[in-house]
């Protein structure tokens, strides 16, 4: 009988203490939220509020710039004289300018070929153009195999030159700056870069250089990109959205208001003296095509955008990839705002307006406003308001800006407007990120300077889909995303309170984002590559 009585005894005990502790947490959170948490969590909401008027303003602005470059037909032959590079019965070819077709490239097994004979189909006079490979592959199978593309290539006329070097200082940077020494490098008037997943069509050069050649207030001109794999997986899809929106709004009006915008580091020509002038390739951040860019700029140079003329190539269809490809590209621009914003303010060769433009707009905005609002405000601080009911957040804030921008955003991908929800919701993890990397950027901390080249399969998966797939090899580093599967339980609690104590209905978003931060935390996203 004692025996009962003793076993019933111990569990109100454990009863007791429990209550006990949840009596004393609440006590706790009670007595620091009123003085703590409510007054931390207004300053957060009011701040972020402020940062979305800031990104609804900018998107609002370039639609409307937009619609009125379509209305008033501001086209880049219009604006700037173009016409073709007539022959010269006694110059012959040297009435051409020099061109040289730079291709940096590191490991690139799957696309090697395909940038090399796309590069070498450009239709210039034969004796006007040198083709420039830049190989900084560490592997010596993937060195002698460019080097056999490259001399059977040459073997056919093609004035093309294999170029190494003996390390990797600098990265892409460094490789392109070392080219640029050549001797060969003197006698030519303008480069084209082309990444090595990139492809442009034979008359690339006709199409471009004649702006250059007939407009000598021009630096550069740029295409846009096209993607021959967009349709891949649901990953490419929403990068296609997110770039087209870049290349149909971001770049167009740059290119029509201010005669200014980001170099994109490939399927451009650049003038070799404005590139010079502006001294050169630097390697100091990761993004060094928009520290080129910018400093160009301030030397009074103009930049165009042809959005007409599409250069083929492929978008990172792994998770991995990609998300190295978004830290770079992240980072890289929060540190060369860091490095050059009193450059930009103690120039005197730009306008007022234009500085006004590249600080605010270019970089504040869209480089590190953009990405913080997007996880702070609705990954963080929106579910908080969920835990602390004093605090709300207006309609307005939480509903119709987000909703316009997303619009406005999504517009550049017609086809893709289905597919507006899985967007935002892909682009909310991934601003995690970004939000991440930007901060980096900002604070020069560790990883700030970090260059992973992006991989590119190619024609791989068609290749390797013939062979049987061996069962994937689960590994933990590989396919768990600690930082994913964390936003997305706090998402997930957030959701559970409001459910159960909440009256504004955040649970319905709140669960759809905890889920699709989970897919992504567990690696269940993009392309799978079949092991070898």
């Amino acid at each position: 009988m004692d025996r009962f009585t003793t076993t019933a005894i111990i569990p109100d005990a454990f009863q007791g203490a429990r209550d006990d502790i949840s009596m004393q947490f609440s006590i706790i959170w009670d007595q620091i939220k009123a003085p703590l948490i409510v007054p931390l969590l207004r300053l957060a909401v009011a701040i972020c509020l402020i940062m979305s008027l800031m990104l609804f303003i900018e998107r609002l602005y370039m639609g409307i710039v937009i619609i009125l470059v379509k209305i008033f037909g501001r086209k880049p032959e219009r604006r700037y004289k173009w016409e073709p590079i007539r022959d010269d019965v006694e110059l012959g070819n040297s009435a051409y300018p020099m061109v040289l077709i730079q291709i940096p490239m590191y490991n690139e097994r799957e696309v090697y070929q395909l940038s090399i004979g796309a590069a070498c189909g450009l239709s210039w006079p034969s004796d006007r153009i040198i083709i420039q490979v830049l190989d900084d592959s560490t592997d010596p199978v993937i060195k002698d195999l460019v080097e056999l593309e490259c001399q059977r290539w040459a073997s056919k006329g093609i004035n093309i030159k294999y170029e190494i070097r003996d390390n990797r200082n600098g990265y892409k940077a460094g490789a392109l700056k070392e080219g640029m020494k050549r001797n060969y490098v003197k006698s030519c008037d303008y480069v084209a870069i082309f990444d090595a997943d990139f492809q442009p069509e034979p008359d690339f050069l006709w199409r471009t250089i004649p702006f250059l050649f007939h407009n000598p207030e021009l630096a550069l001109v740029q295409s846009r990109w096209k993607f021959v794999n967009s349709d891949e997986c649901l990953m490419t899809r929403m990068q296609e959205m997110s770039l087209d929106y870049h290349f149909t709004v971001e770049q167009e009006v740059g290119s029509s208001t201010y005669a200014f915008f980001g170099f994109n580091g490939t399927a451009g020509v650049w003038r070799i003296g404005a590139l010079n002038e502006a001294g050169g390739w630097k390697d100091r951040t990761t993004v060094e095509d928009m520290d080129l860019a910018v400093r160009a700029s301030l030397k009074g140079w103009k930049f165009l955008y042809l959005g007409t003329l599409k250069v083929k190539n492929e978008l990172p269809s792994t998770f991995k990839a990609y998300r190295y490809q978004q830290h770079r590209w992240s980072c890289g621009p929060a540190n060369l705002f860091r490095k050059m914003l009193m450059e930009i303010i103690r120039n005197k060769k730009v306008t007022l307006w234009k500085k006004v433009h590249v600080i605010y707009s270019f970089f504040l905005v869209r480089k590190i406003v953009a990405h913080i609002v997007t996880f702070i405000f609705y990954c963080v601080v929106l579910p908080a308001t969920v835990l602390v009911p004093e605090v709300e957040v207006p309609k307005w804030g939480a509903v119709y800006i987000p909703s316009i921008i997303t619009i406005l955003n999504a517009v550049g991908t017609p086809r893709s407007l289905h597919l507006m929800v899985f967007w935002i919701l892909f682009e909310n993890v991934m601003s995690l990120h970004r939000t991440k990397a930007t901060f980096i950027g900002l604070l020069e901390a560790g990883r700030v300077n970090e260059w992973i080249v992006t991989e590119k399969l190619g024609d791989a998966l068609k290749t390797k889909a013939v062979k049987a797939p061996k069962k994937p090899r689960f590994k933990f580093g590989e396919r768990l995303h600690l930082l994913e599967l964390g936003a997305g339980a706090y998402l997930f609690f957030c959701g559970c309170y409001d459910a159960a104590f909440g009256k504004n209905h955040y649970f319905l978003y709140l669960y759809v984002q905890a889920i699709a931060f989970f897919i992504m935390g567990f690696g269940y996203v993009g392309t799978f590559v079949p092991q070898s």
